[in-house]
């Protein structure tokens, strides 16, 4: 048994998250998180909400609440749709926590002490208009590189450049709307990247090797083009607060730490807050500290492409620049963008399917499901509403869900509400079990290598395995010569349902109960299917009572489909 941990990119306080962003980082962390403790391995997968910073100041003040009751509300709403869809995290946690707070300024004092921060005076944008320095992120204006209207002075959302306020065309206060800005005078702290860049490339050329060419190729970049020294403080009022026994000046002055330096703290940050909710049994120095067991941990990282440069470089370089045995990344997941209609889908702009919205429609089987067969790895995807009805409809409706109710329906009406016994299996069975191992084999394989679009081929090719079966032996022709045999049929059909219930899990728990739950199967807690247990297919005895649960999966009709278009749209504004 190995143990695992796992993160997934924190998802940011201000508002309710797309697909995309499920998509590009939870879902498929989730997913293996499932599997992996489907195969017996000790796993521990870690979340929080992304706290501090600009926008969320900024969406406290519009809706005229203090920003640590709104974080607080927007925190429980997020958790809320993440239990929706079912993401199986260990610990949902809170940036703005103490825990991260103590780790945060830890992390600082150590930088601090190994001589990798700097205080410095430097020009920052000014407000008259709000009588305040305005942070990166309150200051929007043109990217000089794309030309996008809406970009943030510290990165584009458009091209994911990183900017600095003074590169923006037309700069303008987030706040108050003002174009009469002045650069002043201020002190920020500084984590001085550039003296650890050679630590970092010689650890990204230890580890990159077996990353995803889109994870390796941002950091390469990011390290071609040189790690720059960075600000890590800001000017706000919602913060780990820069510690006064350090820094005091900077403290006196209200200084906190930047969201991207305390953000990536918070995976330990969160494991601590799990642990200290059971002290007793719970150790979060195992998964994150090397001398107290962390080095015998696996860690997987899952997020977009726009997230990489941080967890790539400059978190590692934060954890080699405390000179402390922290666990760093040993797999870094990145994914590209998903699309809707070709356009991206966009928080702040409002555009494309944002998850409460997606549980409102249709359970969330059918969206897990259909992202991560569709999961943007190899390049961008694109939702649209024709592609998500066809892949429900063939996949889903048919494929599996209609395998299932003609299968128990049809032996409930011929042979009464127990698996029946039927012959002695035969070439057809032996044939069967030959294919189900071989295709479970190859759908353990893409699931060990993340290869997500690949695993949900091979899951659907487990389900279409039991539907050529099916046609093959038409046991709905065979009772009328064979009884025997078509109960054979109906039996074999039975455990390739009980096996999907259980290999299907990581993609759609709900619908994989609902088909366990089928047979009552006295201690039925397996876990996973062996090789030879897909060859015999006998998992599910002769005898054992069934049920026919309801519809698993509902098809989407042209109605719906236009209604969902009218609703959303069939695509992107312009």
């Amino acid at each position: 048994m190995a143990r695992h941990l796992i993160t997934s990119a924190l998802p940011y306080i201000n508002g309710i998250k797309h697909l995309g962003n499920m998509v590009g980082s939870m879902l498929p962390a989730d997913v293996y998180a499932r599997y992996l403790r489907q195969r017996g391995h000790d796993v521990l997968y870690i979340c929080a909400t992304d706290e501090h910073g600009t926008p969320a100041e900024l969406a406290a003040k519009e809706r005229g609440v203090p920003v640590a009751e709104f974080c607080a509300q927007a925190h429980d709403a997020q958790k809320a749709v993440y239990d929706g869809f079912a993401l199986a995290f260990d610990h949902f946690g809170r940036s703005s926590s103490p825990q991260n707070a103590e780790l945060t300024q830890h992390f600082a004092r150590r930088l601090n002490e190994n001589g990798f921060i700097e205080e410095r005076a430097i020009r920052q944008v000014y407000s008259p208009a709000d009588g305040r320095f305005l942070p990166d992120r309150y200051v929007e204006g043109t990217c000089p590189h794309c030309g996008y209207d809406k970009a943030r002075g510290d990165q584009c959302e458009n091209c994911t450049r990183v900017l600095d306020p003074t590169d923006l065309i037309e700069p303008r206060s987030a706040i108050s709307g003002s174009t009469e800005l002045e650069i002043r005078e201020t002190k920020h702290l500084f984590l001085l990247q550039s003296k650890l860049q050679g630590e970092v490339e010689a650890w990204i050329d230890e580890v990159s090797d077996e990353w995803p060419q889109l994870s390796s190729s941002i950091a390469r970049k990011w390290l071609t083009e040189g790690l720059n020294d960075r600000a890590i403080t800001r000017d706000l009022d919602w913060g780990v607060p820069v510690p006064a026994d350090t820094w005091p000046e900077l403290a006196a002055d209200g200084k906190v730490f930047y969201v991207w330096f305390d953000a990536p703290i918070e995976y330990i940050g969160s494991t601590k807050e799990w642990a200290d909710e059971d002290p007793a049994n719970r150790d979060w120095k195992s998964w994150w500290f090397e001398p107290d067991g962390a080095a015998d941990v696996r860690y997987t990282e899952f997020m977009a492409k726009d997230n990489v440069p941080f967890h790539s470089v400059m978190f590692p370089a934060t954890e080699m620049g405390v000179r402390e045995p922290w666990k760093k990344v040993d797999y870094l997941k990145g994914f590209n963008w998903l699309t809707y209609y070709g356009g991206k889908f966009s928080t702040s702009q409002k555009r494309g399917v944002f998850t409460d919205q997606a549980l409102e429609i249709l359970p969330a089987d059918y969206w897990r499901y259909f992202l991560i067969a569709n999961a943007p790895e190899s390049d961008d995807s694109s939702f649209t509403w024709e592609h998500f009805t066809a892949t429900v409809n063939k996949d889903l409706a048919d494929t599996l869900g209609n395998f299932v109710n003609r299968v128990l329906s049809f032996s409930r009406k011929r042979f009464g509400d127990d698996v029946p016994a039927g012959g002695t299996p035969g070439e057809a069975e032996s044939k069967l079990g030959e294919q189900i191992a071989e295709l479970l084999a190859d759908y353990e394989t893409q699931m060990e290598a993340l290869q997500f679009r690949k695993a949900a081929a091979a899951l659907r090719a487990l389900w279409s395995a039991g539907n050529s079966y099916l046609e093959e032996k038409a046991p709905w022709l065979e009772i009328k010569t064979d009884p025997e045999g078509a109960a054979l049929t109906l039996r074999t059909a039975m455990n390739l349902i009980h096996l999907y219930s259980v290999v299907s899990e990581p993609f759609i728990p709900s619908s994989a109960a609902a088909m366990r739950a089928a047979f009552a199967l006295a201690d039925d807690t397996r876990n996973w299917v062996s090789a030879d247990e897909a060859r015999a297919l006998t998992t599910v005895p002769a005898g054992t009572a069934f049920t026919v649960p309801p519809v698993l999966f509902a098809k989407i009709t042209d109605e719906d489909l236009e209604s969902y278009k009218e609703r959303f749209g069939g695509q992107p504004e312009a």
